[in-house]
């Protein structure tokens, strides 16, 4: 692909920085923009700050956080890290402050010549203001008011999903239409060592991820096993990932599926190397179905409270089930929205089907 360079009454910045600080889901939607970023300025210096528990997404862990790019981090020249969460518990820690100086000292060293801020928070615009660089873009309907603020440059936004909207931010810093380009994820060799011989047991596979943000988004666990009954009678077997506090889940899973599904708890960088190899994945509106649908995996979409014309699978072949009756809310409550739970078990195993069977023709 040609690198398309910014027209020549565009500034030529020789340094950018990403603020996307959490959470998966919403660093995987701000993907594209940032590859379009890299495209349209190869030559500059690109960096991201991150909370440290996502950075995965972007360099694998035993690889040095700046400098050359290569397969263990093919995006960003730079990955800077925060801990906000510990830092909000310890605040009062010498060792915190200390964590905290060293860390915006390093983030103020690069002197980057523009920051965006694709979250629109007031904690990364804040931070993004204190980077120390001049220009900072963000929108100008941030997801908290106060953020825009700290914004020297504010951007209309526009599209539907939420990746088209960071598509637009990003465009409205490259000032000509965002270039098309490939997503690319971190490859570590010892995860990839690892899922291959998971994998080895599972000549094809589906993920079952029945975890979500909160209750309202959350399918019941008994019956995606009874989709992992289904499944197996295609000859696919099913791995149940799941993250901290959701064993539980996973392990109802299990026991629904009758033995057709097996539980896995995976890194981030193992989560990226077994969905590579998935043929489907089944999941509500979270993190691991985002990253399967930005590795082009066929993705079956169970949506309850949230909008999946926003928040649904972005680029890949999927079936998005939702209840006409479900309204759209981002309330937190423990219980599962009702309409989510007129979405059968039948329904979820024939999108299922349906994928499974485009995917061989």
């Amino acid at each position: 692909m040609t690198s398309l360079a910014p027209p020549f009454d565009a500034p030529r910045f020789e340094s950018l920085l990403v603020v996307r600080l959490s959470s998966m889901g919403d660093i995987i939607h701000t993907l594209p923009a940032v590859a379009a970023l890299r495209e349209a300025f190869p030559h500059a210096t690109l960096g991201w700050l991150v909370e440290e528990r996502w950075a995965e997404l972007l360099c694998t862990l035993r690889y040095p956080r700046s400098g050359r790019r290569s397969p263990q981090r093919p995006l960003i020249d730079r990955v800077h890290s925060v801990n906000t969460a510990e830092w909000r518990r310890t605040l009062l820690s010498f060792n915190t402050w200390q964590q905290m100086a060293v860390g915006l000292s390093e983030l103020r060293g690069v002197r980057y010549d523009v920051a965006i801020d694709f979250q629109g928070a007031i904690r990364s615009a804040l931070l993004a203001r204190w980077s120390g660089a001049p220009i900072v873009y963000g929108s100008a309907q941030p997801r908290e008011n106060a953020a825009s603020m700290w914004y020297t440059r504010q951007v209309l936004p526009s599209g539907t999903h939420v990746v088209e909207q960071a598509l637009a931010l990003a465009q409205a810093v490259i000032q000509q239409p965002a270039p098309d380009s490939q997503l690319t994820f971190p490859i570590d060799p010892d995860a990839e060592q690892k899922v291959a011989a998971l994998a080895a047991d599972s000549h094809s596979f589906a993920i079952l991820n029945p975890g979500a943000g909160w209750g309202a988004k959350q399918w019941p666990a008994e019956r995606y096993g009874v989709v992992a009954r289904e499944l197996q009678k295609n000859g696919i077997q099913s791995l149940v990932n799941y993250g901290p506090g959701e064993e539980g889940l996973a392990v109802a899973v299990e026991a629904a599926s009758e033995g057709t599904a097996r539980r896995v708890s995976c890194s981030v960088a193992e989560l990226i190397a077994v969905t590579r190899r998935a043929r489907l994945f089944i999941g509500g509106d979270t993190g691991p179905m985002h990253l399967a649908a930005a590795l082009n995996v066929p993705v079956v979409a169970i949506f309850g409270p949230t909008n999946p014309a926003r928040n649904g699978p972005f680029g890949t072949r999927s079936v998005v089930l939702r209840s006409a009756s479900s309204a759209t809310s981002h309330a937190r409550l423990r219980e599962p929205e009702p309409g989510l739970l007129e979405i059968t078990s039948d329904e979820v195993a024939a999108a299922a089907r349906q994928l499974l069977q485009n995917h061989s023709e």
